[in-house]
């Protein structure tokens, strides 16, 4: 039988690490480097596909949200009959302050969800490596703030964000999406762009539905590995930087 002074050497459990549920909408939508990123911050991720039959949960019962693109609108419930799920979790999140972050058809799901309005094929088609231009008001947003005037990201939608909603802060625009970036809240981010998506992914696109927008693939392959450099450091810290956040979670 162990001492007393043994059981008072014996280490305490130590206590789980904040926790992010991950909605991941397509088979090769995945959290990609941002889920790496986050991991690398202490993070865990709970990935659930509900495409493949995988239920979402009826609470967050404290856990941060994620939530990755897709090519659905945010209420084309009958394509993707989880949205109804997923749109009351990113409620929940937005009434409970907790962290939530919405990449591509993520982001529109939370303008939508908050107010604000999302059309079909609207404006002009983004792909490949973008510039996106951060205005005045993201030199104090949490995540934002100091990553320059201008920071590359990968884009991939035909859809967009035609109004913000209520009270939400317009962070980033680009010159033919007017709203790359906002937050609702405090705690509340929506991109419309894909800081989890390397360069290298844009090699395996569909280089016949790219044509029909206009696009060459091997171009855009090429454009997006010329600003690796510069999309890198930017968007892993502001991943780091909702890892922080999501670490605040009581």
């Amino acid at each position: 039988m162990p001492s007393r002074g043994a059981e008072a050497m014996t280490p305490s459990h130590a206590p789980d690490p904040p926790t992010v549920v991950v909605v991941q909408n397509t088979r090769n939508g995945g959290p990609g480097r941002v889920g790496a990123w986050l991991r690398e911050a202490g993070i865990g991720l709970e990935v659930l596909r509900p495409y493949e039959g995988e239920a979402l949960p009826q609470a967050l019962g404290g856990r941060a949200l994620l939530v990755l693109g897709g090519d659905f609108m945010p209420d084309d419930d009958e394509r993707a009959p989880w949205l109804p799920a997923t749109r009351r979790l990113v409620a929940q999140a937005l009434d409970d302050r907790t962290p939530f972050l919405g990449i591509c058809l993520g982001g529109q799901l939370l303008a939508q969800v908050a107010g604000g309005s999302v059309r079909a094929r609207h404006g002009q088609p983004e792909f490949g490596s973008t510039q996106i231009r951060l205005r005045p008001e993201a030199a104090d947003d949490p995540l934002l703030y100091g990553l320059g005037a201008t920071v590359p990201a990968i884009e991939r939608h035909v859809d967009a964000i035609t109004e913000l909603p209520p009270g939400a802060t317009w962070l980033a625009s680009s010159t033919s999406c007017p709203h790359q970036a906002f937050r609702v809240g405090a705690r509340a981010w929506g991109v419309q762009f894909h800081p989890e998506a390397e360069a290298c992914r844009i090699a395996g696109w569909d280089r016949e539905r790219l044509a029909l927008q206009g696009f060459d693939r091997d171009r855009l392959h090429t454009e997006a590995l010329a600003d690796e450099d510069a999309a890198v450091p930017a968007w892993s810290a502001f991943t780091r930087r909702f890892a922080q956040v999501c670490a605040r979670l009581p």
